[in-house]
């Protein structure tokens, strides 16, 4: 049997009506906010971060004018110490292990019946001023025309930590991962949304906030210097912190760390290229003076090309060196970009047209060695020398320009020219008597003669003076203050004491003895009784401990060159 539909009840018809369709079950479900969704649209009515209530007042009620800019406002009064900003900086900012872009310091003074302990959080200063960007090559670095505040610009930058040496504060920290350099920047896009910089949020006791401060005010502030006691001084890069507090300080108020000398980074790269570019340079110095000296000698003129190709050879191995320094050697090309402002940039420059002008030259000497005399390859010869002499003197005001008293303009002058000329001529002796030995033995005892004894002579009054020089910075430990230079001079005979004897030693042996005797030889009785292989041997021996004294000697240019910093604390 078939079966019949019978028709629905009225009941029935209502209950079925009433019940959702599957379609308006999905539409109904759509509309529910998942919680993510609600709390979004809870807060999307606010016009200000939600934590603003707790900061607020911390920060300035409009942004800066014409002729201001932000700045950290310090209160010492209510600095503890807990170091919450540091925490906070490096958790918000996302940075490195062992980077910190915020640090504590500890002041101390007073007397035994009432001493005084002060600690200090300090950051990038954000300077009128800054040292880091008016010496970076790359221009990595940016000062906001409305805010102030000096960016650090990553992509730009290749790690050569130029920036670290030149900044009195230890603001730029050298992240070796990323192979650049990274600082503090206020936390400028929290700033520019109404949202305190993380320090500024994270103090307990509102010790720091964020003011707007007059350009013209803090410029007046620095020339009084009541920066900081124990901070380096503000006229170098006119800091805009304020550090204010209610109560005197003592006069003998001084960092935790004042009295404490501890070695700096060596930059192994630098010490070889610095060294290596100053060798060749000196070595085609010193071979121009002789080309003159010399005109027309035969020995000379079968010197000459050997004595170029080996500068050139130092010269090249030297500028290769100098890319291991950088942390993105593969953006070296970006190092002219600050060519107008930057030291570095210009040593690049200088050392680059001296290379290329060294290896035309020593070709032509090379290929047209009967071109020797021709007032054009003498030409070329003085371009080399100028573009290495000016390459030399860049070098020195790099060291200069960071206001450190050990690489103060004239010491540094002083070292990097008789370093220059002490190697050039250690460098001619040697790979002339190599060369004349290599194709006439014989002709060594005429070399020495005709012009070996003069280099002898010259080497040993150089190395002399030089020596003497550095001598005269431990004078400085019987001063009756705690002075960079005397940091230095403690150094050096205490931390770095080893480092200085093998300096001295080798000076002293390298560059006085074995060339006097050498000149006792060729000019005395018994000049006869030397062999030309021995000769040789005092020659290499003279080079070799001459360059190893050298290095070593740049070694404690940079290790024992105290370095100006904000207050810190006790070092272990």
């Amino acid at each position: 049997m078939s079966s019949v539909a019978l028709p629905l009840t009225h009941a029935e018809r209502t209950t079925t009506s009433s019940m959702p369709s599957f379609l308006e079950e999905l539409l109904a479900d759509q509309q529910d906010l998942t919680a993510v969704e609600r709390f979004s649209q809870f807060h999307s009515g606010s016009s200000q971060p939600q934590q603003a209530r707790y900061y607020s007042s911390l920060l300035p009620a409009s942004p800066p004018g014409p002729g201001e800019q932000y700045a950290f406002e310090v209160d010492l009064d209510r600095c503890s110490g807990c170091k919450a900003c540091v925490t906070a900086c490096h958790s918000l900012n996302g940075l490195d292990e062992d980077e910190t872009w915020r640090d504590v310091g500890l002041l101390h003074g007073g007397s035994v019946t009432l001493p005084v302990l002060q600690h200090v959080t300090t950051a990038c200063h954000h300077c009128l001023d800054p040292a880091c960007m008016n010496v970076c090559p790359t221009r990595a670095y940016e000062k906001d025309p409305v805010t102030g505040i000096v960016k650090h610009l990553d992509d730009q930058c290749f790690g050569c930590q130029y920036c670290i040496l030149a900044c009195p504060y230890e603001v730029p920290k050298y992240s070796a991962k990323r192979g650049i350099v990274r600082k503090c920047d206020m936390c400028s896009q929290r700033l520019a949304v109404g949202e305190a910089p993380a320090c500024v949020q994270a103090c307990p006791h509102e010790a720091i906030r964020i003011a707007v401060v007059k350009k013209a005010d803090v410029a007046a502030d620095c020339e009084a210097n009541p920066f900081l006691p124990g901070a380096p001084d503000p006229q170098y890069t006119q800091p805009t912190t304020n550090y204010k507090s209610s109560k005197p300080f003592p006069r003998n108020f001084l960092p935790a760390d004042y009295f404490a000398v501890h070695a700096e980074h060596a930059h192994t790269p630098l010490i070889v290229m610095l060294v290596l570019t100053q060798l060749s340079v000196g070595a085609f110095l010193v071979g121009q003076i002789l080309q003159v000296y010399a005109q027309g000698s035969t020995l000379f003129s079968l010197v000459l090309p050997v004595q170029t190709a080996s500068a050139l050879g130092f010269g090249l191995l030297a500028l290769a060196a100098s890319t291991m320094h950088l942390g993105r050697p593969m953006l070296a090309y970006r190092a002219v970009l600050g060519l107008w402002t930057s030291w570095l940039s210009r040593e690049i420059v200088a050392f680059g047209a001296f290379a290329k002008f060294a290896a035309i030259y020593a070709a032509v000497l090379w290929l047209w060695p009967e071109q020797q005399g021709a007032p054009w390859v003498f030409g070329l010869a003085c371009a080399v020398v100028t573009a290495g002499l000016a390459g030399v003197l860049c070098s020195i005001m790099i060291y200069h320009c960071t206001q450190r008293p050990f690489w103060i303009g004239p010491r540094t002058f002083l070292k990097f020219s008789l370093t220059t000329l002490w190697l050039g001529l250690s460098t001619v002796l040697t790979v002339s008597v190599l060369a004349v030995d290599l194709q006439q033995p014989a002709s060594i005892q005429q070399l020495m003669v005709a012009y070996g004894s003069s280099l002898c002579l010259a080497l040993v009054i150089v190395a002399a003076a030089k020596l003497l020089y550095e001598v005269a910075l431990f004078g400085h430990l019987f001063s009756k203050q705690t002075t960079p230079l005397n940091r230095s001079a403690r150094l050096m005979v205490g931390e770095l004491r080893v480092w200085t004897r093998i300096r001295f030693l080798c000076g002293l042996v390298g560059g006085i003895a074995l060339p006097a005797i050498l000149l006792n030889q060729t000019w005395g009785s018994a000049s006869h009784s030397m062999s030309p292989a021995v000769i040789v041997g005092l020659c290499l021996a003279s080079f070799t401990l001459s360059v190893i004294g050298e290095f070593v000697e740049r070694t404690l240019f940079f290790t024992a060159a105290v370095a100006m910093r904000m207050p810190g604390s006790l070092r272990t």
